[in-house]
């Protein structure tokens, strides 16, 4: 009975998506899963009920992810559903924990090779070695085409000829290339190092070449579950495929047009052709989006819907669960210092109004956007982290704080409540719970601080649940000393809480998070697409990680660009992939346009072939794109000087005009229209014909009587002189 409980709590709430998915039978199974359709509870769920049905033994199932922080999110909701047991890792610490576990008997004895953390410092070497002098930068560089490389199964002696069919942008002449990754190959073997990449082939290597290695891994682990799957690269699918041997009980997940890191090996062709390899495969589809309000997901497939290529051929056209929320905003501004001062003076605005900072990302396509953005927000008194910086439990007050709660778990009342103990012990460092600190480094050491205090009260609405036999276990309230381990953990995989800041973060590393606000900024063609996509394949992948970018915000989004990098510079286009402008400046809305009203740029329309007439914000500058505002000649959040009584009167006119002409009222203005002659009171046929909607048919029918009523004039005056 308890079990039967526990199986219909794991199916409750699920879509009929979802539900296929999590009930699927045994054998290879490919989860389809778009932004925010759910696709960790899918597969987390699908795990769990298999445990619970008795079809799999968790110790024997091996789910795979990328990152540790989605690692740690897996085994988090396994045993908060109950499948405790269940081996979580990413591809580099399952392999790792393999080959250390059988380096004795593959070695002989020997011990291990030891483990390089970076290939920089070998990269040099091998460069200097060559005859190649590199900075640091060139380095990496060099660094990215040798992990590009070994992912790719390519050996250095196969390099060029490789490096040429996949068009790489070397950062050498790929001869040369060649040369210093032999050097390096050399330089490490000498030394008695590894790589990452090493590690996975010592891994495949001990399962091919070693049936006892072989045996007794597919002994241990018999189900497989792979995450993000169209990430795989070739060494990895390698390595999968040493892990199954013969068996077929293999469910991926995955979404092709979520593939953004082909330049490091990833390849979405295996879940492309996931099917074709697996014949009696179940295919399941998510694409119920919970995430995003139907604005964004309108926009988000409006992006994708116009993407050519083979991992078009399973696009998912997604579906907004989302109560209705704002329409995306698009704006551009004079140059990237206005972009950035505007949209720290937004940021400030949404938090003002009630956003947490920890909610808001401004996202960019390259690191060395970040800059401008730091110091607008710092200007603006915005507190912000930069995505991929210093690692969280790495910073020095971080790590004092961790020893004070250790320290704290021996002097204080173990029955104390849990946050209680932790601002107890925190305030012991110096800290205090009151009020941060004004702006800087101390605001910025306050707020990793606090993260932790809001962790501890995430982690103390969890019950602690202690096993108590071969099947049962009973509940109780989380301690100081339950919490510090559960820092050990997370320290251990890098699963940092969020810090209150803004984020800043390239969009690259933004894949797998979300945030209620976002900031796409810098979306002018040569930025997004990088000026460095030059084949129809790379200009694909630079449309998908604008789509990635996109699904990012749940409730707020907006997109913009600077039409100079500085004052007074040379003119940019926008990003091709943004919604185009029709003959009036209005985002498309014709058949390209996706939920949210924008169409996509790459349509054939005439209005695609015409420049629009650059209309901008009288209040803040930005260039305006909607049609209402373009009317308006501001943006829709920006302050109204409209005059009541003015309006009233056009109003009252607009009326009696339509009626003697026998017309609806929005045929003589539209509301925006007359909103925008209240606002901006034209006092010469000039300043009418500057406002949208007018134009010199209607200048001879109307704006006699109009200026007329900028001027004072009464409904009745009008009206009785026919000065319609």
């Amino acid at each position: 009975m308890a079990v039967d409980a526990a199986v219909q709590r794991v199916l409750a709430g699920l879509d009929p998506e979802q539900s296929a998915a999590v009930t699927a039978p045994a054998g290879p199974v490919c989860i389809l899963a778009g932004a925010g359709t759910g696709k960790t509870r899918a597969i987390t769920s699908r795990i769990a009920h298999r445990v619970l049905i008795g079809q799999v033994v968790p110790r024997q199932v091996l789910a795979v992810t990328f990152t540790a922080r989605a690692a740690a999110e897996m085994r988090a909701r396994l045993t908060a559903l109950g499948a405790t047991g269940v081996q979580a890792r990413t591809f580099h610490a399952a392999a790792l924990r393999q080959v250390r576990y059988f380096a004795p008997r593959l070695l002989h004895g020997r011990a291990m090779p030891e483990l390089l953390e970076s290939k920089i410092r070998l990269v040099t070497a091998a460069a200097a070695r060559t005859g190649l002098r590199t900075d640091r930068a060139a380095a990496r560089d060099l660094a990215g085409e040798i992990e590009w490389a070994k992912s790719s199964l390519v050996e250095p002696g196969e390099y060029t000829v490789a490096a040429a069919k996949a068009a790489r942008e070397t950062p050498h002449e790929p001869a040369r290339v060649a040369e210093v990754f032999a050097a390096y190959e050399q330089l490490k073997r000498s030394g008695g190092v590894i790589d990452f990449e090493d590690m996975l082939r010592a891994a495949v290597w001990g399962i091919e070449e070693h049936p006892d290695v072989a045996e007794e891994i597919r002994n241990q682990y018999r189900h497989f579950v792979v995450d993000e799957y169209q990430d795989v690269n070739p060494l990895q699918q390698r390595l999968l495929e040493a892990w199954m041997g013969r068996r077929d009980d293999l469910t991926v997940v995955g979404d092709a047009s979520q593939t953004i890191y082909s330049f490091t090996g990833a390849t979405a062709g295996y879940l492309i052709d996931f099917a074709k390899r697996h014949r009696n495969a179940v295919v399941v589809r998510l694409v119920r989006d919970y995430r995003s309000t139907p604005q964004v997901v309108g926009l988000a497939n409006a992006v994708i819907r116009q993407a050519r290529g083979a991992e078009a051929r399973l696009r998912l056209d997604l579906v907004g669960q989302r109560p209705p929320g704002p329409e995306p905003e698009l704006r551009i501004f004079t140059d990237e210092p206005a972009e950035a001062a505007a949209v720290a003076t937004r940021c400030r605005s949404l938090i003002a109004a009630g956003t947490p900072a920890r909610e808001i990302a401004v996202l960019f396509r390259v690191n060395a956007q970040s800059e401008a953005y730091e110091k607008a927000l710092a200007d603006a008194e915005v507190p912000y982290v930069v995505q991929g910086a210093e690692r969280f439990f790495e910073r020095p007050e971080v790590r004092q704080a961790v020893v004070a709660m250790r320290a704290a778990t021996r002097s204080l009342d173990g029955a104390m409540p849990l946050v209680e103990a932790v601002v107890q012990a925190l305030t012991a460092t110096g800290w205090s719970p009151q009020t941060p600190p004004p702006g800087g480094a101390a605001r910025e050491r306050w707020e990793a601080v606090a993260a932790l205090v809001a962790l501890a009260e995430e982690y103390a609405a969890t019950p602690a649940v202690l096993p108590i036999g071969d099947s049962a276990s009973v509940q109780r309230a989380p301690t100081l000393a339950d919490f510090c381990e559960e820092l050990a953990r997370r320290a251990a995989a890098q699963h940092a809480p969020a810090v209150e800041g803004v984020t800043l973060a390239s969009l690259h590393s933004a894949k797998g998070l979300e945030w209620d606000a976002v900031f796409l900024v810098g979306l002018a063609d040569g930025t997004l697409p990088t000026i460095h996509a030059r084949t129809p394949e790379q200009v694909e992948e630079e449309r998908r990680l604008l789509y990635v970018g996109v699904t990012r915000a749940r409730q707020w989004l907006w997109l913009s660009y600077g039409a100079a990098r500085s004052p007074g510079g040379r003119q940019r286009r926008p990003c091709r992939f943004l919604p185009q402008l029709d003959r009036s400046g209005a985002a498309g809305t014709g058949a390209g346009a996706g939920a949210g009203g924008a169409a996509v740029a790459g349509g054939k329309s005439a209005a695609a072939r015409r420049p629009a007439r650059i209309v901008s914000c009288r209040v803040c500058g930005a260039t305006l794109l909607a049609g209402a505002e373009r009317k308006l000649g501001r943006c829709a959040g920006c302050p109204s000087d409209l005059d009541e009584e003015l309006y009233a009167r056009l109003l009252d006119w607009r009326a009696r005009a339509a009626a003697q002409q026998q017309v609806p009222a929005y045929v003589v203005f539209t509301d925006a229209t007359i909103t925008a002659l209240a606002e901006r009171r034209p006092q010469r046929a000039e300043e009418l014909l500057a406002i949208g909607g007018i134009g010199a048919r209607k200048l001879g029918l109307y704006g006699e009587a109009v200026l007329a009523l900028v001027a004072g004039a009464a409904v009745d005056e009008i009206v009785a002189e026919k000065k319609f």
